[in-house]
C-alpha cells in the first residue's frame, strides 16, 4: 500500500503540462489611413503577461502598407478583411501551457520620436488557438510632422533675411507615411496646417501654411526684431479629429 502511494505521488509530481506554441499577429494601422510597415521603419510591438509583466514577445511590424482599395474604399462588412498577404504585421510565436491574459503595446512611428504614440489592448490567449488573418489591429492616431525650415537652434542674422520675410517649411504625412496632396485620398485642402509663433516666450501670431508639393507645406512671416523664437506647427483634420504637432526653437540676432 505504501509502495503504491509512493508511486502514485511520484507519478503526479512528475506530470506537467507541456507548453503549446500559439501564434498571434499584431498590426498597427494609422488613423484614417493604411498600415505601418517596413517603408516607415515599422511599429514596435511588445506582448506581456498581464499578471507578472513578463515579456512574451517583441519586435517590429514588417511588410507593406496594404491595399488602398481594401482599406479606404467602401464599408467593411462583417467577415470581410482589409488585409492581404503582404500587409504589415508582427507575428509572435508564444509558448503557453494555460490561458494567459496578455497586454499588447504598440509604439509608432518608431523612428519619429516627436510623433510617437503608444496604444495598447488586452485579451486572453488560449494555448494552441492561433489569432491570425487580420489578427489584432491597433489604431495609431496623428500626423508625422517635420519642420524643415528654420532648423532647430538655428542662428539667423536679421539683416540676412530677404525682405524681412522668414520662410517656414514642414513635411507632413499620415502615420503610415501615406502622402498628403491636393485632391488626393488624403486631401491637403481638408487638413489645416498652421504655425503658432512665439518670441521670448510670448505669443506673436499664427502663420498659415499652404501645400506647395506633395507633403510639403510652406509659409512665411514678416520679422523685424531679434530674439529667441519658438514655432509650434500643427496639422488638424476636422472630419476625423486627427492631429499632429512639431516644435522648433531658433534665434534671430542683429
Amino acid at each position: 500500500m505504501k509502495i503504491l502511494m509512493f508511486v502514485t505521488t511520484f507519478f503526479f509530481s512528475c506530470t506537467c503540462v507541456s507548453a503549446i506554441e500559439t501564434k498571434i499577429i499584431i498590426r498597427a494601422k494609422a488613423k484614417d489611413a493604411k498600415f505601418i510597415g517596413s517603408s516607415l521603419g515599422g511599429a514596435y510591438v511588445i506582448i506581456r503577461n498581464k499578471v507578472n509583466q513578463q515579456i512574451l514577445a517583441e519586435g517590429k511590424t514588417t511588410g507593406s502598407t496594404g491595399n488602398t482599395d481594401l482599406i479606404m474604399k467602401g464599408p467593411k462588412m462583417r467577415g470581410s478583411s482589409i488585409v492581404d498577404a503582404q500587409t504589415a504585421g508582427f507575428l509572435a510565436n508564444i509558448d503557453i501551457d494555460e490561458p494567459t491574459f496578455i497586454n499588447i503595446e504598440v509604439v509608432s512611428p518608431i523612428n519619429h520620436k516627436q510623433a510617437q504614440a503608444k496604444v495598447s489592448t488586452e485579451l486572453w490567449l488560449i494555448p494552441g488557438r492561433d489569432i491570425l488573418g487580420e489578427g489584432i489591429i491597433l489604431e495609431i492616431p496623428g500626423f508625422i510632422i517635420d519642420i524643415l525650415k528654420p532648423r532647430t537652434h538655428q542662428y539667423i542674422a536679421l539683416n540676412a533675411i530677404k525682405d524681412k520675410l522668414l520662410e517656414i517649411q514642414a513635411n507632413v504625412v499620415m502615420m503610415c507615411g501615406c502622402v498628403i496632396d491636393k485632391g488626393g485620398i488624403w486631401n491637403a485642402d481638408e487638413i489645416e496646417v498652421k504655425g503658432i509663433l512665439k518670441k521670448d516666450g510670448k505669443y506673436i501670431k499664427d502663420i498659415k501654411m499652404s501645400l506647395i508639393l506633395t507633403n510639403l507645406f510652406e509659409g512665411s512671416y514678416l520679422i523685424d526684431a531679434a530674439g529667441n523664437y519658438e514655432l509650434i506647427l500643427y496639422a488638424y483634420h476636422e472630419k476625423t479629429g486627427n492631429t499632429g504637432v512639431d516644435k522648433v526653437n531658433y534665434v534671430i540676432y542683429e
